[in-house]
């Protein structure tokens, strides 16, 4: 990937990841997934699903956020 990528979780865009390395980076451009800022995921799709999984978890929804999904 050499260019930033949206991030959708919906119909919403909720943030971008840009290439770090051969891994991506989270840039949050919406408040209620900030805790995502600057985190640096394993692809972007890794991303989607981490960004979705928070937006469940604060509208109580049964997902939690998948420390997996984190790339170490």
């Amino acid at each position: 990937m050499s260019k930033s990528t949206l991030i959708e979780v919906g119909d919403e865009a909720v943030g971008i990841v840009v290439p770090d390395g051969n891994r991506v980076r989270f840039v949050a451009v919406k408040y209620p997934v900030w805790a995502l800022d600057d985190q640096v995921f394993a692809s972007a799709e890794a991303a989607r699903r981490a960004a979705r999984d928070l937006l469940l978890a604060r509208k109580g929804g049964s997902a939690k956020p998948r420390s997996d999904a984190f790339a170490a």
